[in-house]
């Protein structure tokens, strides 16, 4: 997740630890670079910028409108920017379908951008109105408001409890199946009202509003983003050059768990593929934090690829 302002009505796009992912990824001497999760293009124009002229960014995302207001950012590049509407878990044949077999680098900015929160008919935002909604993909099959619609109880709960870490998940639930025996589920505040009646009223008022970890929990059921993770890392390592590096930026603790344990376990024996260049993940400054709050909760974890003898 990335932030930004709108200036003279263009959003003005502001990336998470923009100084550690050049540093950490080498642009000055990588041929080809992806950016798996390319969103609107912060990371990308950074990374463009200090390549060489010969030099090539691939950028993958499923989010049109990203992809577009992307597209007019990086256009003073020319076929140096490569984009690719798709999935990042899809890395290796989205690659492979542009004639890339290796790369030098890749970064994943997991998570949803500011853009996309920003905006209210995108339905991630509890604090704005509109369609409940939360696809990254619009051509995507469920919306938010189908799970809470359609989804029992149970599995209602468990969705809340696992994905968002709610502690009033199952109240929270129950709350969700008696109001849409009389009404669907349309809006997002339709869902936060409903939400601050099922919780306790100290929680309702605390420190982090009180829908925080019901929204997490649909958006990452909606788009699958946990699932991705740990696949998009192996396939990503294995089109990586020896020496050719990944940095992964996470923005809640399921998905740093992931990467956590997907990066140790390719470091592991007989075959290991990467050695962890970040014993502890790097978290922002206290300038970036003032200049950018949503970073706040931002983790960076990057690896190398060894050598193909220590993996043979």
């Amino acid at each position: 997740m990335s932030g930004g302002q709108y200036i003279e009505g263009k959003y003005e796009h502001v990336p998470v630890f923009h100084d550690e992912v050049i540093y950490w990824l080498n642009p000055e001497r990588s041929q080809v670079l992806v950016d798996g999760t390319v969103g609107y293009g912060g990371h990308a124009e950074l990374l463009l910028r200090r390549m060489g002229s010969e030099s090539t960014l691939v950028g993958i995302d499923r989010d049109e409108q990203a992809l577009a207001a992307c597209q007019s950012r990086l256009a003073t590049f020319g076929q140096r920017a490569i984009l690719l509407k798709g999935d990042f878990v899809d890395v290796k044949p989205l690659l492979r379908s542009v004639g890339v077999q290796s790369v030098d680098g890749v970064l994943f900015d997991l998570g949803v951008s500011s853009p996309q929160l920003d905006d209210p008919q995108r339905g991630f935002s509890f604090q704005t109105d509109g369609p409940l909604d939360m696809r990254m993909d619009r051509a995507g099959a469920r919306t938010a408001a189908q799970l809470v619609n359609e989804l029992p109880e149970a599995e209602l709960a468990d969705m809340i409890f696992q994905y968002g870490e709610e502690r009033f998940s199952r109240r929270i639930a129950r709350a969700i199946v008696q109001a849409r025996a009389h009404k669907a589920f349309e809006t997002t505040q339709e869902l936060v009202a409903v939400i601050k009646g099922a919780v306790p009223a100290a929680y309702r008022h605390g420190r982090i509003h009180c829908a925080t970890r019901t929204f997490q929990a649909l958006r990452i059921a909606v788009n699958r983003e946990l699932d991705v993770i740990a696949p998009a890392i192996h396939d990503a390592v294995d089109m990586l050059r020896p020496g050719g590096r990944i940095a992964v930026i996470s923005f809640h603790s399921l998905e740093d768990r992931i990467v956590k344990h997907t990066l140790r376990a390719l470091t592991e024996e007989p075959r290991p593929r990467v050695r962890v260049l970040t014993k502890k993940p790097q978290v922002p400054s206290e300038a970036e934090c003032r200049e950018n709050p949503r970073a706040r909760s931002a983790k960076l974890r990057v690896a190398e690829r060894l050598p193909k003898e220590c993996v043979q």
